[in-house]
């Protein structure tokens, strides 16, 4: 039961930051922007929140600066793909790119090591105690005094859903990606749409960046984000964009790295137990891959 209830706990954790990564591209993917740039995001929160909860001592702050790094990096994307009209694919790789370098370098720069930066100063996101849950018997152990981002991922699942396909701006979201032409003769401009999507994607993967320098761990290392923004993208890409499916695969993955690091205890190498979430999302692009094929098969 104490290893059921472990790995529980390492689900949410392992999710947290890819499920609110996803959800920030749920809303590209809707705008039809196709947006890989959700890695350099996270990795660029995840080094703007430690600098900003080293710096001040308060990890609000740091989670203030997480979002205002990723939102930059975004700003970006806006600049060259939708104002500059540069290709998308392109110009997310070189915003990862560009994120992997500047942080290494800032890191070396700022506070003069290499590989990872930890210090007391670095104020952690607090873990939050549900009073009525937590008294529940094992419930209680995996619901309660979860880290404040856990419970703020799960009502962004939530709140997405009902901005995506319950409010005029989902409409309009909506429109841009499917038929931008009629929505551009309803007077609404696609470009505001999608500005107004990768500025949402920003500030999502801004807290899942937030979380993995500050509550997952409590430090920066150089490509901490460790491909969770791609695994979100294969996310967003196999449930469509549904808020609900990417909440379901993102859980997955967060149990499939709760195993790995279970592993790791029993004497599993971490080389090995590392490529268990990625190995999970290979196995669900392929299972993805060969459905869509035999759509089309059914439909010739």
């Amino acid at each position: 039961m104490r290893i059921a209830i472990g790995l529980l706990n390492g689900m949410l954790a392992g999710a947290t930051p890819v499920l609110l990564a996803a959800l920030g591209g749920a809303f590209t993917f809707y705008a039809g922007v196709f947006n890989i740039a959700m890695e350099g995001m996270l990795l660029v929160g995840a080094f703007c929140a430690a600098l900003g909860s080293f710096f001040s001592g308060s990890w609000v702050v740091g989670v203030v600066c997480a979002i205002a790094g990723a939102l930059g990096l975004s700003l970006l994307f806006i600049l060259f793909a939708i104002v500059l009209k540069t290709d998308e694919f392109v110009t997310g790789i070189a915003l990862n790119l560009f994120a992997a370098g500047a942080t290494t370098y800032l890191l070396r720069q700022l506070f003069g090591v290499r590989g990872a930066f930890t210090d007391a100063g670095i104020q952690a996101i607090p873990r939050v105690d549900i009073p009525i849950v937590a008294q529940a018997p094992l419930v209680g152990e995996v619901f309660s005094g979860q880290n404040l981002i856990v419970y703020v991922a799960a009502l962004a699942v939530l709140g997405c859903a009902w901005l995506i396909f319950r409010t005029p701006f989902g409409l309009r979201l909506r429109a841009a990606g499917y038929n931008a032409p009629s929505l551009e003769s309803s007077g609404v401009r696609p470009a505001h749409v999608r500005v107004a999507a990768l500025l949402l994607c920003g500030v999502l993967c801004g807290l899942g960046g937030a979380f993995l320098s500050l509550g997952y761990v409590r430090l920066f290392a150089e490509g901490m984000s460790a491909g969770r923004g791609w695994i979100a993208l294969a996310a967003v890409i196999l449930v469509n964009g549904n808020p609900w499916g990417i909440a379901l695969i993102t859980l997955l993955f967060g149990l499939a790295d709760g195993m790995g690091l279970f592993a790791q205890g029993v004497g599993v190498p971490a080389q090995f137990t590392g490529m268990a979430p990625y190995i999970a999302t290979l196995i669900a692009l392929f299972v993805y891959a060969r459905r869509k094929q035999g759509q089309r098969v059914g439909q010739a």
